[in-house]
């Protein structure tokens, strides 16, 4: 194998790439956005499992030069009372720490790494189709220009172009919430330094956590029908702060005073799923992060799960010399993780399952099987011995 096309640039596909390249793979990236930062309205969280991915192929310092470290979590009740505060992650190691950070920031940074390292990646790529052959696979773009390779990796999001050419029966379904993200610079600091405060609303799931700069980021999750897709196009700050500041009231916390004191910076959408055993790959094409097994954002756990993708597939294609084999060994690999933080975090979604503690957000949430990601994500480990 010599030549691997990366369709989509974010952080499953720029993750992907310096992964593949590391490993010693000629990768080149394609791109439908004509820029790195196609969603600047929106923040995350990296946990400490998607910062170990990103050490692992040497971009730790590129992604710590933004956002700022989570080291503690704490939790409320609907009273405001503490009801636990709690290390987050691998607190103590500063390269493994939680990072707050927009996720435009996080495409930026990842894409800056890839070009540093001359890797290839070409904006304003729109794939359209996909043309499986016995010597290769081509791409084809809107635009008209063709990309062939050995292997075809769509890393192209929730609405993944790719996936709907492998599975065209797999979508996205509503997993029972909708989420407001906001951003406010004027709120009063409402918790301490490098904590992320979670609030357990009487019937809202809110989330916040204050910059060094008294930067407040804040979420908030309800669980009721989806919002229409014509309300949601339609939307304005404004109107979504109608919509929260009500249900946040019921409760004594600060909640509603940060929904209040934040003015365009909002922003609201419908927490979706796939379904798990969701096709990932068809014959030289594949599909990793959001694209293969996309979950509500209750855990926390989507982009730190697409790097864990990037790493684990690099390392599959180097010690498994036979691709179908080292697909083979990526999914069986990859699948019981993700699938079961699809499960957990649609639990959490749908008030099935209680969040508890650090763990709802670290995917697997045991010593067990968080000791087995890092011997898969370690980068001297060889794969085809180590096994599932």
């Amino acid at each position: 194998m010599t030549r691997l096309i990366v369709v989509g640039g974010g952080i499953a596909g720029a993750g992907a790439a310096l992964a593949l390249h590391k490993a010693g793979f000629d990768v080149a990236v394609y791109e439908a956005h004509p820029d790195s930062a196609e969603d600047i309205g929106a923040f995350l969280t990296l946990a400490s499992n998607g910062m170990r991915a990103l050490a692992e192929v040497d971009a730790s310092e590129a992604v710590t030069a933004i956002g700022f470290p989570l080291t503690s979590m704490r939790v409320l009740d609907d009273t405001g009372a503490e009801v636990a505060h709690v290390p987050l992650g691998e607190a103590g190691t500063a390269h493994l720490r939680y990072r707050c950070l927009w996720r435009g920031d996080l495409n930026a940074a990842l894409q800056a790494e890839v070009t540093r390292r001359g890797i290839g990646i070409r904006h304003g790529a729109r794939l359209v189709s996909v043309e499986d052959g016995t010597d290769g696979v081509t791409a084809h773009f809107a635009d008209g220009s063709t990309a062939t390779g050995d292997l075809l990796i769509g890393a192209d999001g929730l609405n993944s172009t790719v996936r709907s050419l492998i599975a065209p029966d797999a979508r996205p379904e509503y997993a029972g919430q909708y989420v407001f993200y906001g951003y406010t610079g004027t709120a009063p600091a409402a918790a301490g330094a490098e904590t992320i405060t979670m609030v357990r609303g009487s019937s809202v799931a809110f989330g916040y956590a204050v910059s060094p700069a008294g930067e407040t980021y804040w979420f908030a999750r309800v669980t009721d029908a989806p919002l229409a897709a014509d309300a949601l196009a339609d939307g304005t700050p404004a109107r979504w702060r109608d919509l929260l500041l009500p249900l946040l009231r019921k409760d004594a916390t600060a909640a509603a005073d940060l929904v209040a004191a934040t003015s365009d910076r909002l922003m609201v959408t419908n927490a979706t799923e796939l379904p798990t055993g969701t096709p990932w790959r068809s014959a030289r094409t594949l599909v990793i992060g959001d694209a293969a097994h996309a979950a509500s954002p209750a855990t926390g756990q989507g982009a730190s799960m697409a790097l864990e993708d990037a790493v684990i597939l690099a390392k599959s294609l180097r010690d498994t010399p036979d691709t179908d084999a080292a697909l083979a060994l990526y999914e069986t690999l990859r699948r019981p993780r993700v699938e079961h933080n699809i499960t957990v975090s649609g639990g959490i979604s749908r008030g099935t399952r209680a969040p508890s503690g650090p763990g709802a957000r670290g995917g697997s949430g045991n010593r067990q099987g968080e000791d087995e990601l890092v011997r898969h994500l370690e980068w001297g480990t060889d794969l085809s011995r180590l096994g599932p």
